[in-house]
């Protein structure tokens, strides 16, 4: 849970600007100065994390702008998780705490929070359920504000969390896209990568490089990530996101792997690995090898490179997934590579590769942040709508299309980054795929034993990759040892757990969903 506060907040401080850089827009906004001073009101905005040590900075990101344009209004921020109480917690109270409970703590009571930014759909869904949040449908016709300039994946993904309806809006969204290597691809006369390509095009596009043997020379066709190598159970939980298969029944009682779906999908990624078509953990080790004897046998020169272990960028990647914030390093790239004594990078990026039957027109790694809705209970709904429609208007599109790590919603302000050419609709064509239904977590927050069955799966997975076991064989051993584990957990959901793998213990759950 700590690792999550750092993460929250190092977005919010990379995404977050002080109020001298918002001055020059100001005068944009609306001027409510004279306002009667004895209409003063508090608006009360709930967050799923905080504390008062990083108050400021939720401020920056969300209220700032708002509270200075608004004279009449004060600001209170509830988090609905506090990490000043949190840290005092015994380390398995801090990894299971229930989100869904704590964020209806500050939605209920005498003294209920007006607004509410919640971090998931799973979240916002499972609000909306429950009844309690407030449709912004009819807010938005009678106000008439105009969501043509909001890219519509987003607005379709916030509607498929609320029954095809809005329960909120956000401002900005994290999406993905297929980066590639154009150099590679011209270099062994195959036609580029091009938007809306099927997981079976991608495939076949990336089995087309290399030979099939992998090792320190080898040039991969396809990477999930940029970083190299996992343990491949890893990208298959990615490869079968948007497909929302089950691990386990939603009771964790029973497993559903072994499937003819599931035989699919680890026989795919198992043959990416098995023909070196991804770069394997020997691979990456062999290339670590490489480059550690270059360096012992070097001039003692050695500049530090971030990028040497990131094959995209050392031209041995053709195509790779990556989220919108590796924008950052292909731009820091650009502008070091001689420093580096590397080689220029000629690239671009498409859409991610998608299920077209089983689930068109969804992405993988595509994440909504951010979302503002107004608490049914609301005491100040009115103040509460201004904020939302403040929030996620053009003035604060315009102050968010600066972020180095998210998008904006509003398609009148996505452009590329200055000095930088590349196909900038890739990342906002897909929506994302359903979420880990709050239900599941809740259940993982029950049963944290739970996570040695992403333990067991990865060990199967391996003897499919060492060839020990056929996928067949090691779906149904995964079924039959998961079953028995099940049970075993039921009783002892949280004690010390003798699972009979060996290892360490992931994190997992009831539904294979993206990561990130």
């Amino acid at each position: 849970m700590m690792d999550q506060r750092k993460k929250t907040v190092k977005r919010i401080v990379a995404g977050g600007m002080t109020l001298t850089l918002l001055v020059p827009l100001l005068a944009a906004c609306n001027d409510k100065s004279e306002e009667d001073p004895n209409n003063r009101r508090t608006l009360r905005i709930g967050m799923m994390y905080g504390s008062s040590q990083d108050e400021s900075y939720y401020r920056q990101q969300y209220t700032d702008l708002f509270e200075y344009t608004h004279k009449n209004i004060d600001i209170e921020l509830i988090p609905a998780i506090d990490w000043t109480e949190q840290q005092f917690e015994e380390p398995d109270k801090q990894q299971n705490v229930d989100q869904l409970a704590k964020v209806k703590e500050i939605m209920n009571g005498a003294n209920p929070v007006d607004v509410m930014i919640i971090d998931s759909t799973a979240m916002l869904s499972q609000l909306v359920q429950d009844n309690m949040l407030k449709p912004l449908d009819p807010l938005i016709k009678e106000d008439k504000v105009d969501l043509s300039d909001y890219v519509t994946s987003v607005i379709d993904g916030i509607k498929d969390a609320g029954d095809n309806q809005l329960y909120a809006l956000t401002p900005t969204f994290v999406p993905s896209a297929l980066y590639y290597n154009k150099t590679l691809f011209q270099k062994n006369n195959i036609e580029l990568p091009h938007d809306g390509m099927s997981w079976d095009e991608v495939i076949s596009l990336a089995k087309r490089f290399g030979d099939g043997k992998g090792g320190k020379d080898a040039t991969f066709g396809f990477s999930f990530n940029q970083w190299g190598a996992s343990d491949g159970y890893t990208d298959m939980s990615q490869y079968a996101g948007p497909l929302g298969l089950r691990v386990y029944d939603e009771k964790g009682e029973k497993m559903l792997v072994n499937t003819p779906q599931w035989e699919k999908v680890w026989t795919t990624i198992a043959d990416l690995y098995k023909k070196h078509v991804v770069p394997t953990q020997e691979d990456m080790q062999k290339i670590y090898e490489a480059q550690g004897k270059e360096v012992v046998g070097g001039d003692g020169g050695q500049v530090y490179n971030p990028y040497q272990n990131q094959l995209f960028f050392s031209g041995k990647l053709a195509m790779v997934l990556g989220q919108y914030y590796m924008l950052n390093d292909l731009e820091t790239y650009g502008k070091n590579y001689e420093k580096l004594k590397m080689t220029k990078l000629d690239w671009d990026v498409v859409t991610v590769p998608q299920f077209v039957t089983e689930a068109p027109g969804v992405g993988t790694n595509i994440s909504l942040s951010a979302l503002t809705g107004i608490n049914a209970k609301a005491a100040n709904p009115d103040d509460a709508w201004e904020f939302v429609k403040f929030m996620n208007g053009e003035e604060w599109a315009k102050l968010k299309s600066r972020s180095s790590s998210e998008m904006t919603a509003r398609k009148s302000f996505i452009k590329p980054r200055d000095g930088m050419n590349y196909n900038i609709d890739a990342f906002t064509t897909l929506k994302p795929a359903p979420q880990q239904s709050m239900a599941d977590l809740k259940l993982l927050q029950e049963r944290p034993n739970l996570n040695y069955l992403y333990q067991l799966g990865s060990s199967e997975f391996q003897k499919v990759l060492s060839g020990q076991k056929s996928v067949k064989e090691a779906l149904k051993e995964y079924e039959e040892k998961g079953n028995d584990m099940l049970q075993k957990i039921k009783l002892n959901p949280k004690g010390p757990f003798d699972a009979g793998i060996g290892g360490d213990v992931y994190g997992g759950g009831g539904v294979v969903r993206p990561l990130g």
